[in-house]
């Protein structure tokens, strides 16, 4: 089964429309002139297509190809991940980005500056910068699964490389919104197709459920077990939040948007969009159950790996539709383009900011400008060279696999860190982060060796059937390394942790960098209020811990700190320089009225008090 020509005329339209559109943008009115405009699209986004931009950002090939191969496999369980959605988005949108947005933010990490100190800054920058490196070189290499190598890599590398590097982050954001569309698209044409050949979706659904791929509800407790209804909707809001909440490739995003109001209308408009995702995927792999049953083509040999049966299904299914081929092949080079598109303009952005803008102050805005795009193509670059490497290197790949997770839990352990505990101090983030990242490797690889260090396997029995162990791990970035139904002793001590459930890692980690942050910050001294930049802390702790006596949920607070007056929104300069001088002396006037206030009348609550301010502007 090959490409006929109106399958390549489709593809090539889809590579033509992405680099065009990142050409509009650089040739006409906004010509990208200022890193305002090429990094947060000069923030005059409105929300549908800011919103659809976070979908596509991690809506990858991994996914499109991943879901239907973990749902044909294992069946449904899969499905209740989308009970996280609604915490993994809400608390977004009623936290992170409030705090982001009123601080007047680039980079998700000027925050960390702000909130402790330069060194946590860096630490976080290069942290982001390692993880999003190792996921464009995982998505580059997924999204050409099947293909000629050479031909595909530099296809899908060299056209992302160009519309980001010309066009900045309008141009990314409005092709993804493009890409979304050509996903939906490509999605849906397989499963009208495949559900009419397979008698329709009431004989798709007959066979799911004569094939036990019709999952009930596990409320099993048990974190060792790899999907359960807790790992899914509770575990899976933490792997939310670490993508939506403090992900700069997503914040970067919110920030693009014109006010403050429409980026958190675009998290509420995601929520039914990821919905229907995860239903296009689930309802792809039953479709894909019902026309081979328990006969895999991985089992037959057409296939090599569970990547590239979702790619013969699909070619299966087209082999008498010339150009409906070339429209899915579109769906996930879109859901790889958009994905890496988003991962080399937010590494050019906290390049930029977090590493080179601080020490070059005298730099012109011209000059930072042409250096953005430089960073964006250079990254594209080293991607692509990665991409092409870890080809060849399977266990490497592997690896490298893992690690866009494992990192993600800490960077979100190390934000909530500092905006939910006033009393955390810059030496408890920064411990809490390394102990948070050697906690995340040592689980990581010590599962990978564990499973390794196994002599033989057995493939997971279903209804009597031996299943396929896959071959790679393109699939695990979604679902990781396969759980063996096999009967043996439950996991004790380290190997119950090695066990863990890849969707508890980022809850594990991130509650690793806050306990071990917390304790050092109590040990060396907490944090004074005076000390913290207003804005920066989030009053979660005040409106938790009503039972305390006041005095006490007062010190827990600080709501000095988390006022947001209007003259408190303004960033500091990127060399760590203080407040403009007029917006210190409102400051400090400010200060002097809340003395005179508490002198004469007792503070009220945090939360009160904090309304009653918003009230009085």
């Amino acid at each position: 089964m090959h490409f006929s020509t109106p399958d390549y005329v489709i593809f090539a339209l889809l590579l033509v429309a992405s680099t065009c559109i990142g050409l509009f943008y650089a040739l006409s009115g906004g010509r990208q002139r200022t890193t305002q405009e090429f990094l947060l699209a000069d923030r005059s986004m409105s929300c549908l297509p800011v919103s659809l931009s976070l979908l596509a950002t991690f809506q990858s090939a991994v996914a499109i190809l991943g879901v239907p191969s973990e749902i044909y496999t294992y069946g449904t369980q899969y499905w209740f991940l989308g009970v996280s959605y609604f915490l993994g988005l809400l608390v977004p949108a009623h936290v992170f980005i409030p705090v982001f947005y009123r601080l007047r933010l680039t980079s998700a990490y000027e925050y960390l500056e702000l909130r402790f100190n330069k060194t946590v800054r860096i630490m976080g920058t290069v942290t982001f910068i390692f993880q999003m490196t190792m996921n464009g070189v995982n998505v580059i290499h997924v999204g050409v699964t099947g293909f000629d190598l050479w031909g595909a890599v530099l296809a899908m590398g060299l056209v992302c490389t160009l519309y980001t590097t010309l066009g900045g982050l309008k141009a990314v954001i409005w092709t993804d919104v493009f890409q979304t569309i050509v996903m939906f698209a490509g999605q849906l044409a397989v499963i009208i197709v495949g559900a009419h050949q397979a008698g329709g979706m009431g004989e798709v659904w007959r066979k799911a459920i004569n094939g036990s791929r019709i999952a009930s509800l596990d409320l099993n407790p048990d974190p060792t077990e790899r999907h359960t209804f807790w790992t899914l909707g509770v575990g899976g809001v933490f792997l939310m939040l670490a993508l939506y909440g403090v992900n700069q490739a997503q914040v970067q995003r919110y920030l693009s948007s014109r006010t403050e109001r429409e980026a958190v209308m675009s998290c509420y408009v995601v929520f039914p969009c990821q919905q229907v995702v995860l239903c296009l995927g689930c309802l792809m792999g039953l479709v894909m159950f019902a026309r081979y049953g328990e006969d895999s083509p991985l089992d037959k040999g057409y296939v090599k790996t569970n990547d590239q049966m979702v790619l013969y299904f699909v070619m299966d299914v087209f082999r008498d539709l010339p150009g409906l081929p070339g429209l899915f092949v579109a769906c996930l080079f879109s859901g790889a383009l958009s994905t890496i598109s988003s991962a080399f303009n937010s590494l050019a952005t906290v390049t930029m900011e977090d590493l080179i803008k601080p020490y070059c102050p005298t730099m012109t805005e011209a000059k930072a400008t042409l250096l953005s795009k430089g960073l964006a193509f250079a990254y594209g670059l080293v991607c692509l060279a990665m991409a092409y490497t870890a080809s060849h290197m399977g266990s490497v790949l592997q690896a490298a696999l893992s690690i866009f997770g494992m990192v993600g839990g800490p960077l979100l352990g190390l934000f909530c860190l500092g905006m939910f505990f006033p009393w955390a101090n810059s030496t408890g983030a920064i411990v809490g982060l390394v102990a948070g990242l050697v906690m995340a490797f040592w689980i990581g690889i010590g599962h990978f060796v564990s499973r390794m260090a196994v002599p033989t396997t057995l493939p997971p029995i279903i209804n009597g059937t031996a299943m396929p162990l896959p071959s790679n791990m393109t699939t695990a970035v979604m679902t990781t390394l396969i759980t063996l139904i096999t009967a043996k002793p439950k996991p004790t001590g380290v190997q119950a942790l090695y066990n863990l459930s890849y969707l508890w890692y980022s809850a594990h980690n991130s509650t690793t960098v806050v306990i071990v942050g917390l304790i050092v910050s109590l040990l060396t001294g907490p944090m004074k209020e005076k000390d913290l930049t207003p804005g920066t802390v989030y009053p979660v702790l005040g409106n938790l811990l009503f039972f305390l006596p006041e005095c006490y949920r007062e010190i827990l607070c600080c709501p000095k700190a988390i006022d947001t007056h209007p003259y408190q929104m303004a960033r500091k300069e990127s060399n760590g320089v203080s407040h403009p001088k007029e917006e210190e002396k409102t400051e400090e006037t400010e200060r002097e009225k809340d003395e005179d206030e508490e002198t004469a009348t007792p503070q009220p609550s945090c939360r009160l008090a904090h309304t009653l301010q918003e009230t009085a502007l």
